[in-house]
């Protein structure tokens, strides 16, 4: 059977090949992988396509996350990377420049609006984009925990980053982090206990840190009675995307475990990826080039996009609120219940992600104003420039637009498979970033406000919390996430077996009770989606319980 390295060229891969690359990422033997199945009956989700088609892009193939899409079968993946030869496929590639690693270098558009929005001066403004996790456990040593940290924050070089005045980060020699404060409850009563807790979390949850002078993390420790432990870990996201806290809790769970044998640091950089990733794109007024197809492709859909998100009922105008301050309602879907979604989504040949987004756009349809909205989707895209970014703590979120249009009733199967062909087209063209998008929306519209406040984020692909982490350090108890400008935020993220939903908004923008109202319409639709009834070939049945006239 043909073996090949990683930069094997495109064009000399075999069927087996394929066969085993995608049997290894999905973590099945290669014989159980037909060469007609759809791959995504067998487990192929969004992220995992665009993992290979940008590892397949760096062996010369001319493929994009679209284009595996339309035909998720081994011989059609064959056939679509064999089709011409890798010199004809991929076009040269112009000298590659060396950053100097401590200099000063760009943010990225995500990064610009995260930065931009954390100010005061901004409506839904004062929050740092960051997120805040409590993991509860036992017997966790101090002295090892912080010397874990520093391992760690001597390790990725965006834990020592600072943002500069002038727009930029730096990365810096050292970490400014003071130490690992410590809470000792031990000898406190139970009430006594709980009441502290809380004031940790009061004070930690909605913590702006000061990332101007590289304060963009922290880790605590409550010592509690009986040997149990509470770790607290605040992640400013201008440096960690979601899959970035998964490598950084797995690290962080590793030198707590070894430390007297420290990981070394990658041998690359988010400022060498990110000098990387625009040649890779190319200029946008090359033709030919990612970027100007990109640009191309978003120009061609300015016409018909909306120029809002949803149109939910609002206590308050955005610009009315004066301290902005989220809070989370989540639930989980038990091993079984998610199952039984999963299966019948992929009798379908459609992703779980994707699903998922569908049932939420329903709900938020029955309680908007408006039909036809805009969708905003983080896509967490780390392209493999170099055999080191999987290991890298980087924030590599790029943010696509749904054009999500309610108007016309259609199967609940239908519609999914629609916005499930959107995602794919749009992100094949992230290479032009949403900024941009609302930029020229904004302008084809006569400079009308626009904005995509509501989002949708999945991260499915892998366990957010590993069990290593788990085992050595305590079980994910309790998290927020706020990010600046934005109404309502759903997450997803796998843990075992289970999936946790969660929403994360801005309570006084909305009346009271209305999204406990939408939540229970979510879990409801998705129950029933996986209940025996065949649900996927009807419109999906939500009711409001708030008469969307009242949206102002």
């Amino acid at each position: 059977m043909t073996r090949t390295t990683p930069g094997t060229p495109a064009a000399d891969l075999s069927r087996e090949d394929v066969r085993h690359t995608v049997a290894g990422l999905l973590g099945v033997a290669a014989d159980t992988i037909p060469d007609a199945d759809d791959l995504i009956r067998h487990g192929m989700d969004s992220i995992r396509m665009m993992k290979l088609a940008g590892g397949w892009r760096r062996t010369g193939a001319d493929v994009t996350f679209q284009k595996l899409a339309e035909n998720p079968t081994v011989e059609g993946w064959h056939a679509l990377l064999t089709a011409r030869p890798a010199a004809e496929a991929a076009a040269p590639s112009p000298p590659r420049t060396v950053v100097d690693a401590r200099a000063a270098f760009e943010l990225t558009p995500v990064q610009r609006a995260y930065w931009i929005g954390r100010g005061d001066e901004m409506t839904l403004g004062g929050v740092g984009c960051h997120a805040y996790l409590e993991f509860d456990g036992s017997a966790v040593d101090p002295d090892r925990l912080e010397t874990a940290v520093r391992q760690v924050a001597a390790r990725h070089g965006m834990l020592r980053a600072r943002f500069l005045d002038a727009g930029r980060q730096q990365i810096l020699d050292h970490s400014p982090w003071a130490g690992l404060t410590v809470h000792d409850f031990r000898a406190a009563e139970e009430a006594a206990v709980e009441q502290g807790l809380e004031e940790v979390r009061a004070g930690l949850s909605h913590r702006r840190l000061d990332v101007a002078a590289g304060e963009v993390f922290d880790v605590r420790l409550s010592l509690l009675p009986a040997g149990r432990t509470r770790l607290h870990a605040n992640v400013d996201l201008l440096v960690a995307d979601v899959a970035s806290i998964e490598v950084l809790l797995t690290d962080l769970a590793k030198a707590y475990r070894d430390p007297d044998r420290p990981a070394p640091a990658p041998e690359y950089g988010f400022a060498q990826y990110l000098e990387d990733y625009r040649v890779w794109s190319g200029d946008p007024a090359t033709a030919g080039s990612p970027a100007a197809a990109a640009r191309a492709h978003w120009t061609g859909l300015i016409p018909e996009l909306p120029t809002s998100g949803p149109q939910l009922p609002l206590a308050k105008q955005p610009e009315e609120i004066t301290g902005t301050r989220f809070s989370r309602r989540s639930f989980v879907l038990g091993a079984q219940e998610w199952d039984r979604v999963t299966d019948r989504a992929r009798e379908y040949g459609l992703t779980p992600a994707m699903v998922l987004a569908t049932a939420y756009a329903e709900v938020l349809g029955a309680w908007s104003a408006e039909r036809n909205f805009l969708l905003n989707v983080p896509l967490f895209d780390r392209q493999p420039l170099h055999p080191a970014v999987g290991d890298l703590v980087a924030d590599f979120t790029n943010l696509v637009l749904l054009n999500v249009d309610l108007r016309r009733p259609m199967p609940f199967a239908e519609r999914v498979r629609g916005l499930q062909r959107q995602v794919q087209q749009n992100a094949s063209h992230a290479q032009y970033s949403t900024l941009n998008v609302l930029r020229d929306l904004r302008r084809a519209n006569g400079g009308r406000r626009v904005g995509a406040p509501v989002v949708f984020a999945c991260n499915l692909g892998s366990d957010f919390v590993g069990p290593e982490f788990r085992t050595e350090l305590g079980e994910l108890t309790w998290m927020l996430s706020q990010t600046p400008q934005v109404w309502l935020d759903h997450q997803v993220y796998r843990t075992d077996d289970s999936v946790l939903l969660a929403w994360d908004a801005v309570d006084e923008l909305f009346p009271p009770g209305l999204l406990d109202d939408m939540l229970g319409a979510y879990r409801d639709l998705l129950n029933r989606l996986g209940s025996a009834d065949n649900l996927w070939d009807r419109p999906a049945e939500v009711t409001a319980g708030v008469p969307a006239e009242v949206a102002r």
